[in-house]
């Protein structure tokens, strides 16, 4: 998800007349403020044999990283993703790209003059360890950091990335990891819905020496990006791509590409030395929507990918439904029985077709749009207490309008609280205020 860069899909479901204020926050309430103050990042005893992280690593500091790999524990991916509480997305810095996100067919945001494409072209401000600090202490303890890649890349024969982008890339992860959170890094509007402006994987479906070029552009990140991060422990988590499907084929040819990609993906990351040989990877579904995937899974048509060590595979999905309450302001609450239960029944389908089939699921991206206050957080708590109660981690996608990252506060009033219930395992009847 990403400002309006999902307009290939929201022409599937809206006119194209509709203007998209993709996932603004709701009401002018604030969370009360957060402390800006640097997180002590050292564990105690307990917590360290707990959390095998490089515990007591300054942030910057690389020297740990660099010579010793992290520890990869002996648990399955199901066990892992229990122990992510709340998650939150890094949207519309890391991911930010030149594209077109008004849908006028040309591309309107394009760095200054002189300059290169930085986290801060789409409007957010620079991503800092205070960020991460305060995000802590409010409770988050898992975070999905979108990257983008394809303005980064050096030399176009070797698909080489930037040095300097891989290094800010890593500085970023290391925020968010040295405080013991759990980081998930992706390929991300190099796939997606902008196959005009740039969004390279889907144009694979093009012909035979497309797709030979696309897969070598693919195998060449991930072995750079494989790299780089091979003594992270598993607390690194990687995803093969983001919201990708090819529609332009005919449906069985479409998952198979996909498939193949995934496979790709497994293949590559294996084979890349260091942790990487058991890292927990995330496996993007058709599209990453819940029904098509589920029903490609049942007929066969979707496939998790072989791999070479057992239970270290995730299946990612998104949750935008219904579209125009989620994404936009058409549809200003949200609550009624029936709405409750489409939403129920969606995550049945993804318990019954993949987790009680041994498939665990991360949702990688859930949001609401700029909608009324009491409705917006009474589809957070349903949907992450049903999510959670079932074994299945969510990560609220932000595009710098959930919370504020100059003031280190979160815009919509009560939503941690609402967050904490849904993730106590506790039974409770949820209220809509």
């Amino acid at each position: 998800m990403r400002k309006s860069l999902k307009k290939q899909l929201i022409t599937t479901v809206l006119s194209m007349g509709i203007v998209i204020s993709l996932l603004s926050g709701c009401g002018d309430q604030k969370e009360t403020k957060s402390t800006t103050k640097k997180a002590d990042v050292t564990q105690s005893a307990d917590q360290e044999a707990k959390d095998p992280v490089n515990t007591g690593l300054a942030a910057g500091d690389t020297s740990v990283l660099e010579k010793k790999a992290g520890k990869m524990r002996d648990i399955t991916s199901q066990q892992l993703i229990k122990e992510m509480k709340i998650g939150w997305n890094l949207g519309n810095s890391l991911d930010v790209c030149e594209a077109d996100t008004d849908g006028d067919g040309k591309v309107n945001q394009t760095p200054k003059p002189g300059k290169k494409v930085d986290e801060t072209l789409w409007g957010n401000v620079e991503t800092t360890q205070k960020l991460f600090d305060s995000l802590k202490k409010d409770g988050i303890n898992a975070v999905r950091i979108p990257v983008t890649w394809r303005d980064h890349i050096i030399d176009k024969k070797k698909n080489t990335i930037d040095p300097a982008w891989m290094d800010r890339v890593e500085e970023v992860v290391r925020y968010a990891y040295t405080n013991g959170m759990y980081v998930i890094i992706n390929l991300h509007h190099d796939g997606g819905g902008d196959p005009d402006f740039g969004a390279w994987i889907r144009s694979a479906s093009e012909g035979d020496k497309t797709k030979t070029e696309v897969f070598e552009r693919y195998k060449a990140l991930w072995t750079q990006i494989a790299s780089r991060f091979q003594n992270y422990s598993d607390y690194l988590i990687f995803e093969s791509m983001n919201e990708v499907g090819f529609d332009d084929m005919e449906e069985n040819k479409a998952f198979a590409l996909l498939n193949e990609f995934n496979q790709t993906f497994v293949d590559t990351v294996r084979s890349s030395g260091g942790n990487n040989a058991k890292r927990h990877l995330l496996i993007a579904g058709y599209w990453t929507d819940i029904e098509k995937t589920c029903t490609g899974i049942e007929n066969g048509t979707f496939k998790m990918p072989k791999d070479t060590i057992k239970d270290r595979e995730i299946l990612s999905v998104h949750y935008y439904t219904p579209w125009q309450f989620c994404t936009t302001n058409q549809q200003n609450t949200w609550g009624s029985k029936e709405e409750i239960k489409q939403m129920h029944d969606l995550i049945d389908q993804l318990d019954k077709t993949c987790v009680k089939k041994e498939i665990p699921v991360i949702v990688g991206e859930y949001g609401f749009g700029p909608n009324d206050p009491a409705s917006c957080r009474y589809f957070v708590e349903n949907f992450v207490k049903y999510t959670y109660d079932k074994g299945i981690a969510s990560f609220l996608w932000d595009n710098g309008e959930q919370y504020d990252r100059t003031k280190m506060e979160w815009k919509l009033n009560g939503l941690m609280d609402a967050l904490k219930r849904a993730t106590s395992h506790k039974s409770y009847t949820i209220n809509k205020k």
